[in-house]
């Protein structure tokens, strides 16, 4: 088919600003770790708007135009995660350790890194000595074969944090390696992932695609940082694809999501949104328990220690159990107009309210939707403070098509990279704002009744 004018000036245009894009997130990821937070922000800011550019131009390309500039352009962007080590996250040394600890016969759960008994694997690389602790980044180990040990790996005292299919995938890379590679392999990892969650979307929506694949949080947060929180997404996309015609398989898929990392139980309820009637939502829900029990059986015949390693520690170290009536980076828009004790109940009332509206009102052919409303109201009332974790709001909002979401993702890295916690919950405001504004226009469109009438 060949095309007009007016259609070639359309993909010639997607495809300047991609090249753009692509430019920006290159300057993005060399501008080093977060020490040069203001080059690296200005860099990202950009990249966002010729992101935001370039999917807005994408809705009037022809289809199969599209479909070929979402995978080229996929692939490009994915790709440039691949250009520098580790740019704003530390967490990839913690899975180059649990792969190794695994391979070596011992569970994750059962030893923190800077434990004693562990000394026999450590490397120069992970475990520096001397003048080299000298550098920024590095956590000191009070046990060490030299007088001055450090340790590349963040919380070196605590046991992991991570569900057992993140330490399966740790440990599956770890096999898969050649001998002396640190990061690169999780790395390439995430490409891998990220790139098919882009294919699975794009064949269940298109070019919506492209608010997924394009985005400039994949690259850093999937890629770059090699966040494993990419397999919960590739698994939680997958799970709602099939969930409105393979119930059990997406129970399974879900339940694989949330043994690698909690956050995609809070898609439940929009999966089960799908399933009413009791038979179904068991249909989804077994499945899902069946699949998080055996992923953490062999681990619990294996460690002594709580499999749930750090997890409580890490809530109660990120304020998310603060009942104190101070200030607080969590809930911090509930903190704008309650008392900082109320805020917990407060947001725990609303994301159960949340939850119930959409298991009673949601559509039941699209899980996905209450899925997003779900989890995004939780970042909302939550304000967590990393943001990887909204990697999982980016692909359920590119599901959807709910481009007002994407705003969170923004937020997070505001509050993860600012310099003052104000900013990440200016941020978490202009989110709210954004999603209020976005419902209300989509809201308008289906129903003009509820447009103001014109004056006479």
């Amino acid at each position: 088919m060949t095309l007009d004018g007016a259609a070639r000036r359309r993909v010639a245009g997607t495809v300047v600003l991609l090249f753009a894009l692509v430019g920006a997130l290159v300057l993005t990821m060399s501008a080093g770790h977060p020490a040069e937070r203001a080059s690296l922000l200005r860099w990202y800011a950009l990249s966002w708007a010729l992101f935001a550019a370039a999917v807005w131009t994408l809705r009037r390309v022809p289809a199969r135009q599209a479909a070929f500039l979402v995978i080229a352009g996929a692939a490009a962007v994915t790709a440039t995660g691949l250009l520098a080590p580790p740019t704003t996250s530390t967490d990839s040394y913690r899975y180059v350790w649990d792969g190794r600890v695994q391979a070596a016969g011992v569970s994750p759960y059962a030893h923190a890194p800077a434990d004693p008994a562990l000394i026999p694997l450590r490397d120069r690389w992970l475990f520096p000595e001397g003048v080299d602790c000298d550098f920024p980044y590095r956590y000191a180990v009070r046990s060490g074969p030299a007088a001055r040990t450090c340790t590349l790996i963040n919380r070196p005292d605590v046991h992991t944090i991570y569900p057992p299919l993140a330490e399966l995938y740790f440990l599956v890379v770890h096999r898969l390696s050649p001998e002396g590679a640190r990061c690169e392999p999780f790395q390439i990892g995430g490409a891998l992932l990220a790139f098919g969650t882009s294919m699975v979307l794009l064949a269940a929506v298109r070019r919506r695609a492209a608010c997924w694949a394009w985005c400039p949080a994949v690259p850093l947060e999937a890629v770059n940082n090699a966040h494993v929180d990419i397999l919960g997404v590739l698994l939680t996309v997958a799970a709602m694809a099939v969930l409105s015609r393979h119930r059990i398989w997406g129970g399974l898929l879900l339940g694989g999501a949330v043994a690698v990392k909690f956050l995609p139980a809070l898609t439940l309820p929009g999966a089960l949104s799908a399933r009413r009637r009791v038979l179904g939502a068991l249909a989804v829900v077994g499945p899902a328990v069946l699949v998080v029990a055996l992923a953490y059986l062999p681990y619990v015949l294996a460690s002594r220690a709580s499999v749930l390693g750090y997890l409580f520690g890490y809530l109660d170290e990120e304020g998310y159990d603060d009942t104190d009536t101070g200030g607080g980076a969590r809930y911090a828009l509930l903190r704008l107009v309650l008392p900082g004790a109320a805020a917990l109940p407060a947001a725990l009332v609303l994301l159960a309210v949340a939850a119930v509206l959409v298991l009673r009102r949601d559509d039941t052919d699209r899980p996905w939707h209450g899925a997003l409303v779900v989890t995004g109201v939780a970042f909302l009332l939550f304000t967590p403070g990393y943001s990887w974790y909204a990697l999982l709001i980016v692909a359920l909002a590119a599901f959807d098509g709910r481009w007002e979401w994407l705003g969170i993702p923004l937020a997070g890295a505001a509050a993860y990279l600012g310099v003052h916690e104000h900013v990440g919950t200016a941020a978490y405001a202009v989110a709210a704002l954004g999603v209020v504004t976005g419902s209300v226009v989509r809201a308008r469109r289906v129903c003009p009744a509820l447009s103001l009438p014109e004056r006479s």
